[in-house]
């Protein structure tokens, strides 16, 4: 696969279970080296396109490559080229992990000494040293990880494939994670994550591609939709609910009519639109400190990639995905 081609083409892919259809025409691309972060709430179809891409399932329709091969004609050049981890790890519990490793080498063809090497170089790198010789069926949530995204690189793939890797992880072990997707970045590996935090999508994904109901609905850098959803804004929280009028009031022309219009009287706190920025929420706290409110709180604000999940879908991820 030439460089300046996609790693990842997905052209009108369909798939449909029975009466359920899972996919409707999804077409994305993914640049060689690049990490994609696919979103979508439960259903969407994100496991259902990972398992396509990895050979795990056949389209009904559409096209798709991995690496520049077919995935439907290719499927073993595919599978040659890639790294797929799920949400549960496919470890041997009897096996150390060492024995993991070394047994994933043999499989992918290595020399038993190769293997052993390449074991070693790995338990190293991924920090399981203490625990090399200890059965995996003793090893927390975060070391399985670890140790299973170490066994799909015993062979550098050219493209890795992580289904939710950080689900039902506590917040070390996910940065573990992160820090593992940081490092695919850095040796130029491509890298297509689905997951149902949206936090971890803005930190990881050069782009992202939301997914619902089987159709892709928004495709962009998580800057690029963020803009979509609503520029930055001030907050500006009382330290006093009944200051709110005098709030609208001392902000004047920084609200729109029809944004002034749209507080309630149970509202606790005021959202100042902030074309300028910085110089919005300066204004703002000048014209509050004139009035002498005193204020909880006020800051400069972006809308976050939850919002616009909740904008483009109707709804927020959930725990427990099915797509």
């Amino acid at each position: 696969m030439g460089t300046s081609e996609p790693a990842i083409v997905v052209d009108g892919l369909q798939k449909s279970f029975g009466d359920t259809v899972a996919l409707r025409d999804v077409t994305f691309h993914v640049g060689a080296g690049e990490v994609l972060g696919l979103l979508g709430p439960n259903g969407a179809g994100k496991t259902t396109t990972v398992n396509i891409l990895s050979t795990l399932v056949r389209p009904d329709g559409g096209h798709a490559s991995v690496a520049g091969y077919d995935v439907d004609s290719e499927a073993a050049s595919v599978r040659r080229s890639i790294m797929l981890t799920g949400q549960y790890a496919a470890l041997d519990d009897m096996l150390t992990g060492r024995e993991n490793l070394v047994m994933f080498g043999r499989l992918l063809g290595l020399r038993k000494g190769v293997a052993m090497e390449r074991a070693t170089a790995l338990i190293g790198e991924f920090d399981l040293v203490a625990a090399a010789d200890r059965r995996v069926s003793t090893y927390s949530g975060g070391m399985r990880r670890r140790i299973d995204i170490a066994c799909g690189l015993v062979v550098r793939p050219e493209v890795v494939f992580l289904d939710e890797p950080t689900t039902g992880l506590d917040p070390r072990s996910r940065q573990g994670v992160w820090d593992l997707v940081a490092g695919f970045k850095k040796q130029g590996i491509t890298t297509l994550l689905t997951t149902q935090y949206l936090e971890e999508a803005d930190a990881l994904s050069d782009r992202i591609v939301v997914i619902d109901h089987g159709t892709v609905i928004a495709e962009g850098t998580a800057d690029e939709l963020k803009a979509r959803t609503g520029g930055s804004y001030c907050e500006v929280v009382p330290l006093n609910m009944r200051d709110i009028p005098a709030i609208v009031a001392a902000l004047g022309n920084l609200l729109p009519p029809d944004f002034r219009g749209a507080i309630s009287g149970e509202s606790d706190r005021v959202a100042v639109p902030a074309p300028d920025g910085a110089k919005t929420l300066a204004e703002a706290l000048r014209r509050l400190d004139s009035a002498n409110i005193d204020l909880v709180d006020i800051a400069l604000r972006r809308p976050s990639l939850d919002d616009v999940f909740l904008s483009l879908t109707g709804h927020s991820t959930a725990p427990g995905e099915a797509s």
